[in-house]
């Protein structure tokens, strides 16, 4: 087979034009970023706002492993399955991050014959989003530290400064710095750090606003820090929200692009879910189930991250209502959880596919106490075997849900028609959608819930600064926000190295930082991170240009 980056290259695109008269646009809706990309002008909405939603499909899955699970790519084919069976359908996914793309991943834009297109682009600097959302970020972190250099009028204090640095590359290096050394003209000296860039406040705002009037409003919002009498200093006592709305502009518009089988995608927006809230922004998944009869979309990780953020946080500031959720497991996948090296993933080992079976389990579990129709998609690998698969099949057919093969890697749409069946008798059933918690219940109760209900935990330890963070945001009025949980995405635990579904543990929260602009408290767990590294082998070393301008190793 192919690789991705071949594949994609070798595809036939229509021109963005088309794409777009398939969702009833024409060019006047249109702005062209080249032949095979555009952006949705604001007006749009206004024209189709009072329209009827299509039925909204949220794709998600299991822990995630190095073997592969698949969610994207599931997304992807299964939006090409219902293309081809004459359904309109559109798919919504999250930007790729350059600092996954040159770390780990080496692209995120789907797999095989299941990705969307233009790869490369996509996968790349794009339409510059992430960059002016780094932009705007980092404008405030200069406007801070001049502020305070230049006499400092608001009286912050320059040791409980909370707005940090971002970039959009994973480097470890830049997680604790030192700011403002040299002579007194470099301004003040202070420990600062930066995380990536899709850790950003402002990114998560993107997403969530509903317009550029909510997003200046929410950007007014984001507590920077604290005076020296310790009241809390906000971004928009800086003077600069109409500065950092204006390098915004642009990125608030959703981009349109396609699958390899011509069916529009929305591809707008990427916090990651285990740093931030992991999903698309509101704006174009709003704008998509008025345009289509169904949209798919999907999280960052697992259920237990980027779904339960989508159902607790997206949907009471959007009321954006999944009609079913696609979970996606692997064989390979399973085998890692039932304890089996990265390298023997291949080999059948029913034993450890029972005991790797419990991540499944949980997840479906966990999709149930939402209230959704539950629709496993098994990403078949050419490894797998029939008793593989059939092992899995049982299971879950014996938690009540339904089940189906996917191929879509390897044949496209054709290989999810079975998913796409499965999915569209699903959406037949009763859908008694509702969120986990209620946001006005006190901040420990709602990480209890989380920690016990989604996480499994037995309890829950807080370090004596998550105590004074708490305490602190419940007395100055923020107690009543939901919780975008900070947690490692390679396990369900805060333990990334506890595979399954580990019972009897205690999830520990060192800190809880505030994301007022984002509507959101974002309690830290574990060892977790807001900047990652790079792996020992990092996927840059493989990523080139030929002298034609060919671009090789993205994957």
């Amino acid at each position: 087979m192919l690789s991705d980056i071949q594949i994609a290259q070798a595809a036939k695109l229509r021109p963005i034009q088309e794409i777009g008269a398939l969702l009833g646009l024409d060019e006047e809706d249109l702005e062209l970023y080249g032949k095979y990309k555009a952006k949705i002008g604001a007006h749009v909405w206004e024209r189709v706002k009072e329209r009827p939603n299509g039925k909204l499909i949220y794709t998600t899955a299991i822990t995630a492993t190095p073997a592969g699970e698949g969610k994207t790519c599931t997304a992807i084919g299964l939006t090409q399955a219902l293309g081809k069976m004459g359904k309109r359908v559109t798919v919504c996914l999250r930007e790729p991050s350059l600092g996954p793309t040159f770390g780990i991943k080496g692209g995120a834009a789907g797999g095989g014959y299941a990705q969307v297109v233009p790869m490369e682009d996509i996968n790349l600097h794009f339409t510059g989003d992430i960059h002016a959302v780094g932009t705007a970020h980092n404008l405030l972190a200069a406007v801070i530290d001049n502020h305070i250099f230049q006499g400092n009028e608001l009286d912050l204090d320059p040791k409980r400064i909370l707005w940090r640095r971002v970039m959009d590359m994973n480097d470890r290096q830049l997680r604790s710095i030192v700011v403002g050394l040299g002579g007194p003209g470099n301004g003040v000296v202070r420990e600062s750090a930066f995380d990536i860039t899709v850790a950003s406040e402002i990114m998560a705002i993107l997403c969530l606003a509903e317009d550029m009037e909510d997003l200046k409003r929410r950007l007014g919002q984001m507590l920077i820090g604290y005076t020296r009498s310790k009241q809390p200093v906000f971004a928009r006592d800086l003077g600069v929200v109409g500065s950092m709305a204006v390098l915004l502009k642009d990125a608030i518009k959703p981009n349109l692009v396609q699958t390899l089988e011509g069916q529009p995608a929305f591809v707008h927006g990427g916090p990651f879910a285990n740093i931030a809230h992991g999903n698309n922004s509101i704006i174009a998944t709003r704008l998509a189930l008025k345009l289509s009869d169904y949209v798919v979309t999907e999280g960052g990780f697992a259920a237990d991250l980027g779904a339960e953020k989508f159902f607790d946080i997206v949907h009471g500031y959007s009321g954006l209502t999944p009609d079913v959720a696609v979970l996606v497991a692997s064989v390979r996948a399973l085998n890692m959880h039932g304890g089996v090296p990265k390298d023997r993933v291949a080999e059948t080992n029913l034993e450890a596919l029972k005991h790797g079976l419990t991540n499944l389990e949980k997840h479906i579990i966990n999709l149930k106490k939402f209230g959704l129709p539950v629709v496993v998609a098994v990403n078949r690998f050419p490894t797998d075997d029939a008793e593989e698969l059939e092992l899995v099949e049982q299971s879950c057919r014996e938690l009540g849900v339904k089940v189906a093969v996917s191929e879509v890697v390897a044949k496209g749409g054709e290989g999810g028609i079975q998913l796409a069946e499965a999915v569209m008798e699903a959406l037949e059933e009763e859908n008694k959608f509702r969120p986990l918690y209620d946001w006005n219940l006190p901040i420990k109760e709602k990480m209890s819930l989380l920690a016990r209900e989604i996480y499994g935990a037995e309890d829950v330890a807080y370090t004596p600064r998550a105590e004074q963070d708490i305490r602190d945001l419940t007395a100055m009025g923020f107690g009543s926000l939901p919780l975008c949980v900070a947690k490692t995405q390679h396990a369900l635990s805060d333990n990334p190295s506890l595979k399954g579904a580990p019972t009897g543990w205690t999830l520990t929260v060192r800190e809880v930082r505030a994301s007022l602009g984002a509507g959101f408290l974002v309690p830290i767990t574990g060892d977790v991170m807001t900047m990652p590294g790079l792996p020992k082998e990092p996927a840059a070393k493989r990523i080139d240009i030929d002298k034609d301008g060919t671009i090789v190793g993205l994957s």
